[in-house]
């Protein structure tokens, strides 16, 4: 690791290393898992959406965490940022105020979807409980059809689409779920069109169906999309996503299994940055080829 720090650090360090950024993608990864002495520790990431390349990692995911790393970029360069892509996490919108105001931010499409696949989840636990007294089990009816919930209605064949209506007769009794299943997908077909003026009308009706209904969770749901309508509509705006930075995110994470676990995170950052920042490596000699008899074999 001594090696990695003193040959690593200027590399990752040079100025030449990022550049300017058009769009920028920000999202968090375990960096160390709970236990008795403190919770589990996240580390935010910041990717350029148009290399892709992690430009920088800070540990935390607090708005004061962002607001911290921020304020030590240069002004200019913050500037030129034109998008910025991240999840429905409050924290990340409260830690860009006053940075990146005139950036236009984007809600992931694959968070927005799966704060209603969420929704889904939970009703369907809520109401296992309620009508049966316990957990799911392997012959409950909603907990066979678990996985066809969170489908979407397009991917059911005729087969599967029987089996969780089926399923939903036999084990939602007051269509709670049904109800949640109906927001769920009134939130993808937000994405069906790439229109602006269609995506708002589609997202204005998932709006007040949700908000117009009786069980909680939908609401919730609904409160959730009023808060972000405005990013999410920006996705059709731009086509930003935060895809390249789900596929760092991979990266990420293997380099993680790879060292086993890191205790301190600079050095994380360090190898984070060395095998996914972008960097330029210095040109080396190839090695001298030793030249030998071929094998020889009897045919």
């Amino acid at each position: 690791m001594d090696a990695v720090v003193t040959h690593g650090t200027p590399l990752v360090d040079d100025p030449e290393r990022v550049g300017s950024v058009r769009a920028l993608g920000i999202d968090e990864t375990s960096f160390l898992s709970a236990n008795r002495d403190h919770h589990t520790i996240y580390a935010t990431g910041m990717v350029d959406l148009d290399e892709p390349k992690v430009i920088d990692m800070v540990e935390g995911n607090s708005a004061a965490d962002l607001r911290r790393w921020f304020e030590a970029q240069d002004r200019v360069w913050l500037e030129a940022i034109e998008v910025v892509a991240t999840d429905l996490a409050e924290s990340y919108r409260q830690g860009m105020a006053g940075h990146l105001d005139h950036a236009l931010r984007v809600a992931d499409p694959f968070h927005v979807v799966r704060a209603a696949n969420r929704v889904v989840d939970k009703v369907r636990r809520r109401v296992q409980q309620e009508t049966l007294g316990h957990r799911g089990r392997k012959g409950d009816p909603l907990y066979r059809i678990r996985k066809l919930l969170l489908k979407g209605a397009e991917r059911l064949d005729e087969s599967g689409h029987e089996r969780m209506l089926l399923g939903l007769r036999r084990g939602d009794p007051h269509d709670e779920l049904l109800g949640a299943w109906l927001a769920k997908e009134s939130v993808r077909d937000i994405y069906l069109t790439e229109r602006v003026r269609e995506a708002k009308t589609l997202l204005r009706k998932a709006i007040v169906g949700c908000q117009g209904d009786e069980v909680p969770e939908i609401r919730s749901l609904g409160d959730t999309l009023e808060r972000w309508s405005d990013e999410i509509i920006n996705h059709h705006r731009s086509g930003a996503s935060n895809g390249p930075t789900e596929g760092m995110n991979l990266c990420v994470k293997r380099i993680k299994r790879a060292g086993r676990g890191f205790s301190c995170f600079e050095h994380y950052r360090l190898r984070v940055l060395l095998h996914a920042g972008g960097v330029t490596w210095p040109c080396r000699p190839s090695p001298p080829r030793i030249r030998t008899r071929a094998p020889y074999f009897n045919a």
